[in-house]
């Protein structure tokens, strides 16, 4: 006799049975709430609760603080205050120097970002595909002696930037003395001291320091990009400037536009530049800010709640800023593939 389950003996019903009731089970249904455990909860406490309450205390608080004794007559050196209101507001926007001011910022915002974006550009493309137009795709000779050069002022500290060209502009400074030597006689020209160039010296300078690291940015960008890309538009017959503008550019929009950002931002304040270069503002406040002007404000005249003010306008502004250098790049860019602008 057989020992063996018969197709519907009592073995093959357990199997079907539990293999039935496998089927059944209904798998967790996602977005409920997961169970709190240890692992879970030190996880939320560590990489979500405390840097969201580091946030809050440093970011927002002071943040929410400056607001509030914008809307006050605070000097600064006593507790007492009395809130105004929208007052200091409305005296900022009715004087012509921090109008003045402001409109300097938005130039610097407008115009350093733009040229400083355009030479590091340049000098990326120079370095990474500006060599032969035989063989592989390469920078041009001796690039990394290029590179290094560019990048050198960047590790100079801002205010030595601004004391050494404030020294180098001056009407016996060392500009005018190699001009001299090239049989140009300006009459010991102040570059700083003139309404006509004082802005313009300044905007150099500010782009002579950031070039070099923007430019090692976009060379990190640039050498992230697939290489048959290039060698496919080398074979095509696509120029140097054709491969940059219709191949580098557009897979670096995002690199380009972070970088106008930052500068953007920086431009926005330049305190150090202006106070290095020009203290007092330049001639009729051709270089003057706005950081200048809340300094003078708060420190010199007293009027911390003012100042304040000038602060909240300069932050807005720079939220401002980034909002249209991203809804700009957006509208220019399109949308990636994957749907993402």
């Amino acid at each position: 006799m057989s020992n063996s389950t018969p197709s519907g003996g009592p073995g093959f019903q357990t199997a079907a049975v539990t293999a039935a009731r496998t089927g059944r089970r209904k798998a967790p249904r996602a977005g409920l709430p997961r169970k709190l455990n240890w692992d879970y909860g030190s996880f939320l406490l560590v990489f979500l609760l405390l840097p969201l309450a580091i946030f809050l205390v440093f970011v927002i608080s002071p943040f929410v603080q400056a607001l509030y004794y914008s809307m006050t007559n605070w000097t600064g050196f006593s507790p007492n205050m009395q809130f105004v209101g929208l007052q200091n507001f409305v005296k900022l926007f009715q004087d012509q120097t921090f109008l003045k001011a402001m409109g300097n910022n938005i130039l610097l915002a407008v115009v350093v970002p733009l040229i400083t974006i355009v030479i590091a550009l340049i000098f990326a493309s120079m370095i990474t595909v500006g060599g032969p137009s035989h063989g592989n795709v390469r920078g041009l000779k001796g690039s990394s002696f290029y590179r290094v050069v560019s990048f050198f002022p960047y590790v100079i500290p801002a205010i030595v930037i601004a004391i050494l060209w404030s020294m180098i502009y001056a009407p016996t400074g060392l500009l005018n003395g190699v001009l001299g030597i090239f049989g140009i006689d300006n009459n010991q020209f102040a570059w700083l001291g003139e309404e006509s160039t004082a802005m313009g010296a300044t905007i150099f300078v500010i782009v002579w320091s950031m070039v070099g690291f923007y430019m090692i940015l976009f060379i990190a960008a640039i050498k992230g990009l697939p290489g048959e890309t290039l060698e496919a538009a080398r074979i095509d017959g696509a120029g140097r400037f054709r491969t940059v503008t219709s191949i580098l550019l557009p897979q670096m929009r995002d690199n380009v536009q972070t970088a106008y950002i930052y500068l953007g931002i920086m431009a926005l304040d330049a305190f150090v530049y202006m106070a290095g270069l020009n203290s007092t503002g330049g001639p009729s406040n051709t270089t003057l800010v706005m950081s200048q002007y809340l300094f003078r404000t708060a420190f010199e005249k007293g009027q911390f709640g003012l100042a304040t003010a000038m602060g909240v306008v300069l932050a807005a502004i720079t939220l401002l800023f980034a909002a249209v250098v991203i809804g700009v790049f957006r509208l220019v860019g399109g949308k990636d593939e994957g749907g993402r602008a």
